[in-house]
């Protein structure tokens, strides 16, 4: 089912975006309840980028860059929704596939922070609960397409009383030109790169202490390698007090030609609309290389040949922070994913304005102060007595 085309614009090189629901699939064959294979293609002047979005067991975001702008997705559906072999999702002709990886939620992690310190990393695992694990939720697809927005929205539970009246949603944007999202932490994007927002929404915490951390994980082919940087960013309106960003960057171990990356600003907020008072730090584990790929029916229809998965928890709050997830029952955080060049912060119009009066104007201080000093001087000078010789 074809939802939606307009086109895009990346420098000077027309994109043309299309999305579609499920592609190929025709009866008999049908997916379980509250599944979808969404696939969101971007049409270059001379390649093709293409996002996939699936939520058979974990949810997982898969990106294939290709040389070709004639690559399309094909899908072997009996095997895939069987998921009794790998190889059943591939994009043709292979031969085209540049860069390919995936991002894929694996848990929610939950633990009484009785010492108030944050940090899982510090925390016994005595104080932990059963994580939550998103290959077993249920979820509910939805998307939404306009001439200036595309979004598709998972939102998933289990059948616990902790989710009875919550979820775990994650939503997914395509972007038709380099900008900004609207909502904070209103990360810069460009045409390839795709966000996710994930929030966590009225679930029932299993302690009054308790608080969050999200699981992910990338899964690129054999020989790729991945590395997290922190760089420094800018306070500015749009992440008001955040002065870093991390990139979690993948690509091939002999090559810098093609890489891949997931970008975030250590930021969550606990209001769905927040004010500056609603934001808390949080903070990435260690990168550590995993051993098996994840329980995603996208991951183990693609990859074919030993990928390599890595792994990293991100945790809300900080030190001593008063406020407990069962204060507000909400948390969200943002995440860019692409490849290329990752997105740079650059100043805005409202900070050049506040630098320009902030400098301007004590210097156009001294140089009136100087020049009436100057003119006083003048006049004081010529007006004095000199006699006459």
């Amino acid at each position: 089912m074809n939802l939606k085309h307009y086109p895009t614009f990346s420098g000077t090189v027309i994109l043309r975006v299309s999305v579609e629901l499920n592609p190929g699939l025709t009866p008999p064959s049908v997916l379980p309840p509250g599944v979808g294979l969404v696939h969101v293609r971007g049409l270059g002047l001379n390649d093709t980028l293409h996002f996939l979005l699936c939520n058979a067991g974990a949810p997982a975001l898969l990106v294939v860059h290709t040389n070709s702008t004639q690559s399309a997705v094909q899908v072997d559906w009996p095997v895939f929704i069987n998921r009794s072999s790998s190889g059943s999702l591939r994009v043709e002709p292979q031969s085209s596939v540049q860069y390919s990886s995936a991002l894929v939620f694996t848990r929610v992690w939950e633990y009484d922070d009785v010492n108030n310190t944050a940090d899982p990393q510090q925390t016994a695992e005595s104080s932990f609960y059963p994580p939550y694990e998103l290959q077993n939720f249920l979820w509910t697809l939805n998307i939404s397409a306009n001439q200036s927005d595309l979004t598709v929205t998972l939102c998933g539970g289990e059948k616990t009383e902790s989710f009875l009246n919550g979820s775990l949603c994650l939503q997914f944007s395509a972007f038709e030109s380099e900008g900004r999202d609207k909502a904070w932490p209103s990360l810069r994007h460009n045409v390839n790169s795709s966000q996710l927002h994930v929030w966590l929404d009225g679930v029932t915490p299993r302690g009054n202490d308790s608080r969050f951390a999200l699981e992910f994980q990338s899964v690129g082919e054999s020989g790729f390698e991945g590395r997290v940087d922190v760089h420094s960013s800018i306070d500015d309106e749009y992440t008001p007090s955040i002065f870093k960003v991390s990139q979690w960057v993948s690509s091939p171990v002999n090559s810098s030609s093609v890489v891949g990356y997931n970008q975030w600003k250590p930021v969550a907020y606990r209001k769905p609309q927040p004010v500056f008072e609603d934001a808390t730090p949080c903070k990435h584990s260690q990168l550590v290389s995993v051993n098996r790929i994840p329980q995603s029916g996208l991951v183990q229809a693609y990859f074919t040949d030993d990928p390599h998965t890595y792994g990293l928890n991100i945790s809300f709050g900080i030190d001593k922070d008063p406020v407990f997830y069962s204060d507000s029952k909400y948390i969200s955080w943002t995440v860019l994913v692409g490849m290329g060049e990752p997105p740079a912060d650059s100043f805005s119009t409202l900070i050049i304005i506040i630098i320009t009066v902030g400098l301007g104007t004590p210097l156009a201080i001294i140089i009136v102060g100087g020049v009436f000093v100057w003119i006083r001087k003048r006049m004081s000078h010529s007006s004095v007595y000199e006699p006459i010789n």
